[in-house]
């Protein structure tokens, strides 16, 4: 079996939902699990939440239907609604909440026969704009909705840009603009995701929505996951499958884009971006060996990459690799790749095995 693994621990992910319960005290929590639980794996993350958390919270349909198959008790939160007139009847068998964020969603469910009524959340576009309505067009939809006989909960819903800019005048603004709502009728209001959860109070409303946090990552450039109290439930470990020495000017990799600046000792490791590591990772990214970091050199290849192990004599075939973990956490990792950990963990592809600890 090809040396590479995606170790999840679940008990950290259970651990990151209970931070997220302390952060908000008498608040409730949708656990995000989108994405394939963020690539974490939907169906154990789920079974291991069940009967702890107070709802789960999906992109699309077929996401929910897999939650609701697993959880018959839960919530369960479709975060952009329903994308076509047939959706709705399934939405309201599956026992879903559903957000409405649009004036053709809001007429689709209107003209839907269903078999029970829906709890919907109207989405407020504060200020992000890329969903919702308007606080205007909310206001003009609001008393409809409220009397459908399609509605049970009528809920109010919005997303926040930048709240992982801690001090952004968006914030205030986005914030602002939810409470100016307040005056109407609305059952429950959630504003709060990862960051907001962690780092503002005043937004935690009714129900907040922990995501990247779940999954034991920083929403934070400047604040680790373990200032957060989070812990890390993934680890991606390799292998070193081969060692070789190569001279001074020997290049290493395609394109020779690297080569070496005295006699270095090379490894190659059983990772590559076919299996979710970023291929624009550039060298000099760190790469931790037996414990102890060391640099990538050359492209990062589809199956394979190399690093430098000239501070590491004794490094060997069949050491072990992590490309990210306890010891590198994923946001590191990110952050010298350019990117950010949600990526990362979103794209480790399937043909990785994930082992699950309890």
């Amino acid at each position: 079996m090809r040396p590479l693994i995606a170790a999840v621990d679940l008990s950290a992910i259970r651990h990151n939902y209970a931070v997220a319960k302390r952060c908000a005290p008498g608040r409730q929590a949708f656990a995000v699990v989108k994405a394939n639980a963020y690539g974490h794996g939907v169906r154990e993350v789920v079974t291991s939440l069940r009967g702890e958390v107070d709802g789960f919270a999906v992109a699309s349909l077929e996401e929910a239907a897999e939650v609701r198959a697993l959880d018959d008790r839960s919530r369960v939160l479709l975060l952009e609604g329903c994308f076509e007139p047939g959706e709705y009847p399934l939405a309201a068998q599956l026992g879903l909440d559903l957000v409405v964020q649009g004036p053709e969603q809001v007429e689709a469910l209107l003209a839907a026969s269903l078999s029970r009524p829906l709890n919907v959340w109207l989405k407020l576009d504060s200020g992000m704009h890329r969903l919702g309505f308007a606080a205007d067009a909310l206001r003009q939809c609001h008393a409809r909705l409220r009397a459908a006989a399609q509605v049970a909960e009528l809920n109010l819903i919005s997303h926040f840009a930048c709240a992982d800019l801690r001090g952004h005048g968006l914030n205030e603004d986005q914030l602002e603009s939810f409470l100016g709502l307040l005056d109407l009728d609305f059952d429950q209001r959630s504003l709060a995701n990862s960051a907001a959860i962690l780092t503002m109070p005043a937004a935690h409303m009714d129900w907040v929505r922990p995501g990247i946090m779940l999954y034991g990552a920083s929403p934070f450039a400047d604040l680790g996951a373990a200032e957060l109290g989070l812990k890390p439930a993934m680890s991606l470990s390799a292998q070193l499958i081969a060692v070789r020495e190569v001279a001074a000017g020997e290049s290493v990799g395609y394109g020779a884009a690297w080569e070496a600046a005295r006699p270095s000792r090379i490894g190659t490791v059983s990772c590559g971006y076919a299996d979710g590591y970023p291929r624009h990772a550039p060298s000099g990214t760190p790469v931790v060996v037996n414990g102890r970091r060391v640099p990538l050199v050359g492209r990062v290849s589809m199956d394979m990459l190399a690093v430098d192990l000239s501070e590491l004599p004794n490094a060997k075939v069949g050491d072990p690799v992590e490309l990210w973990g306890a010891q590198l956490p994923v946001d590191e990792l990110a952050s010298a790749c350019g990117t950010i950990g949600y990526e990362l963990l979103t794209k480790v592809t399937a043909r990785v095995p994930r082992r699950y600890l309890a």
